[in-house]
C-alpha cells in the first residue's frame, strides 16, 4: 500500500458511544464455559447404564436405612415355629393367592394326604390346600382287583398347613389366653386328644379324629371324621370357661395337667396373634433362625455398606498420603516406601483376616479387628494410584510456576497436585467399597468371620443360613442373593461412569 495514500476523513458527529443495551441479537449468545465437576457431571448423565446403576444404588441404599424401620420386626424377634417360611401377607393368603401367600409345593400327596390336610382345614376353619397342581393316576391291583391309585402336586399355606401345636403354659398364661379368646372371639386353645386315643402318636397334634393303625384318618358312612377329643374331666389340668369348638356340649376338656402347669393343643397362628397383636407379616419370608428376611436383609446390607464406607475412608486416607509422598518426592524416598508395599502386599488378606480373628478380636473386638485387617493391605491400591498421578502432574507448568513463587511442598501436593488427582481417585473409591462389601460377605458366609454378635446379621450370614435350606426354602438364600448382585453390578457400572466421566482425555467433548 502507497504510504501516501490518503483515507477519507469521517466528522466527529459521526461517532456516538452505544450502550449495551442498545445492541440487539437475533439469538442469545452461546458459551461453553464450565467447572470441572460441571463437566464430568454432563458426560455422566450421557452413560445411560451408569445413571440407572446410580439410582439402583440409591433403592438399595435406601432401602437398606429404611427397611428395618418400617418392618414390623427387629433382628431380636426370632420365632421358633415359623422358620424358612416362605413370604406371606394376609391379604393375600385370606383370598387363596399363591404370590405373598405363604405357598408351598407338597409333591405325591396320596388320598391320605389329603385327608390329613382336609382335617386340619375342618378344624381350624383355614383350608391348607391353595390349589391342586397335577393329578397323577397310576393303575394297581389291590386283593386281585384292577384298581387306580391318585397321587397329587399341591400348594398350600405354609402357616394354615402348621396348624395345631402342643404347648406347655402356665396357668396364668392359660387364663389369659381364655380371656383374650372372649375378647377377639378367636379360638386359640383347641380340645385335647389323649395320644392312646390316635394309636399312641404323640408327634402330631393335628391328629383330632381316630386313625387306623398307620396314622390314615377313619371316617364313618357319610365320609366325616370321628372326633376323639378327651372327655375325662379327672385328667383335666385347669378349668376352660371360654370359646369352644362346635358341636363341643362341655363335655371336651382342653387341658391336661403337666409338671406344675398345663399342656394343650393350640392353633399356632392365633397364638402368633395373640402373642404379638397382629397376623404374621412377612414380605420376605422369614430365615433359618426365624427372623423377618425383610428387616435382616436391611440391617445386613446397613452394616455392610458403613463397614465398607469406613474402610475405603481409612484406606483413602492413608493411600493418599502415602502415594503424595511416594510421588512427589520421588528417587530413593519412592524406593523405599514402594519396597514397604511390596513386602505387604505379599501377605495374604484371608490369612491376615483369620489370625485377627482368632487372636486380635480377643482383644479389641470382632469389628475393630477385621477393619484392621482391611487396612493392613487395604491402601496400596490407592498408594500406587495416587503415585502414579503425582508423577504426572508434578512436572507440569502450573506447578512449575507456583515452585518458581515460592509455595511450599505441602501447597504444591495437596492445593496444586492432589486436586488434579481427585477425579481418578473419587472413581478409585467407588470402587473400593464393593471389593469390601464381596470381600467381608465371603469370609461372613465361609464362616471365618462372625459379625453377628455386633451387628446381629450380615448378607454373608444370611447366605451361609440360606444354603442350609436352600432346597426347601429357596427364598432364604435368593433375596440375599439378588440384593447383593444387584449391590455389586449397580457399583461397578457406576464407578465406570466416574472413571469416564472424569477421563481428563473427554473434557469438554460433546456428541
Amino acid at each position: 500500500m502507497n504510504s501516501k495514500t490518503e483515507f477519507p476523513k469521517i466528522p466527529k458527529e459521526k461517532f456516538a458511544f452505544v450502550s449495551d443495551k442498545d445492541i440487539f441479537l437475533d439469538e442469545a449468545p452461546k458459551t461453553l464455559a464450565r467447572g470441572y465437576f460441571g463437566d464430568a457431571l454432563i458426560r455422566f448423565k450421557e452413560n445411560r447404564s451408569s445413571v440407572v446403576a446410580f439410582w439402583i444404588l440409591v433403592f438399595l441404599v435406601a432401602f437398606a436405612f429404611f427397611a428395618p424401620v418400617i418392618s414390623p420386626y427387629s433382628l431380636k424377634d426370632q420365632d421358633k415355629i415359623y422358620t424358612s417360611f416362605p413370604a406371606f401377607v394376609p391379604f393375600f393368603a385370606e383370598r387363596g393367592m399363591t404370590f405373598l401367600g405363604g405357598a408351598r409345593v407338597y409333591d405325591s400327596q396320596n388320598d391320605a394326604s389329603m385327608l390329613y390336610w382336609e382335617g386340619i382345614a375342618e378344624e381350624t376353619d383355614m383350608d391348607p390346600v391353595i390349589d391342586v397342581i397335577k393329578t397323577y393316576e397310576t393303575p394297581a391291583k389291590r386283593r386281585g382287583e384292577d384298581i387306580v391309585r391318585y397321587t397329587y402336586d399341591i400348594r398350600v399355606n405354609a402357616y394354615y398347613a402348621l396348624g395345631n401345636v402342643y404347648k406347655v403354659l402356665s396357668y396364668n398364661e392359660f387364663d389369659k389366653i381364655q380371656a383374650w379368646q372372649n375378647e377377639t372371639g378367636i379360638q386359640v386353645i383347641y380340645p385335647y386328644v389323649h395320644p392312646r386315643d390316635i394309636r399312641d402318636i404323640r408327634n402330631n397334634p393335628n391328629l383330632w379324629y381316630k386313625v387306623n393303625e398307620k396314622g390314615v384318618a377313619e371316617v364313618d358312612e357319610d365320609g366325616d371324621f370321628i372326633p376323639v377329643y378327651a372327655t375325662q374331666k379327672e385328667d383335666e389340668g385347669a378349668p376352660y370357661d371360654s370359646l369352644r369348638i362346635e358341636g363341643d356340649d362341655g363335655s371336651y376338656i382342653y387341658s391336661v395337667k403337666k409338671s406344675g402347669a398345663v399342656q394343650c393343643r393350640v392353633n399356632y397362628y392365633n397364638y402368633y396373634r395373640y402373642q404379638n397383636g397382629h397376623e404374621p407379616f412377612y414380605l420376605f419370608g422369614t430365615s433359618l433362625l426365624g427372623m423377618d428376611m425383610f428387616c435382616a436383609i436391611g440391617m445386613g446390607a446397613r452394616f455392610s455398606l458403613i463397614f465398607a464406607a469406613v474402610v475405603a475412608l481409612i484406606n483413602m486416607t492413608i493411600g493418599i498420603f502415602y502415594g503424595s509422598v511416594q510421588g512427589y518426592y520421588g528417587g530413593a524416598v519412592d524406593m523405599a516406601l514402594d519396597r514397604i508395599c511390596d513386602i505387604l502386599s505379599g501377605v495374604p488378606f484371608i490369612i491376615v483376616a483369620t489370625l485377627f480373628q482368632q487372636h486380635l478380636a480377643q482383644k479389641v473386638g470382632v469389628v475393630p479387628s477385621f477393619i484392621f485387617a482391611f487396612v493392613l493391605t487395604g491402601w496400596i491400591g490407592v498408594a500406587a494410584l495416587t503415585r502414579k498421578q503425582f508423577y504426572r502432574f508434578k512436572g507440569y507448568e502450573f506447578v512449575l510456576a507456583a515452585r518458581t513463587l515460592g509455595a511450599s511442598d505441602k501447597r504444591l501436593m495437596f492445593k496444586h497436585i492432589l486436586p488434579n488427582a481427585a477425579g481418578t481417585l473419587i472413581t478409585s473409591c467407588a470402587l473400593v467399597i464393593p471389593a469390601v462389601i464381596s470381600s467381608e460377605t465371603a469370609l461372613s458366609y465361609l464362616g471365618i468371620v462372625d459379625l453377628s454378635s455386633f451387628a446381629g446379621t450380615t448378607l454373608g450370614t444370611l447366605l451361609s443360613q440360606g444354603n442350609a435350606s436352600a432346597t426347601t426354602a429357596p427364598h432364604t438364600i435368593l433375596w440375599p442373593s439378588i440384593f447383593l448382585g444387584l449391590l455389586m453390578i449397580s457399583f461397578n457400572l457406576f464407578g465406570n461412569g466416574l472413571r469416564d466421566a472424569f477421563n481428563p482425555a473427554t473434557r469438554g467433548t460433546e456428541n
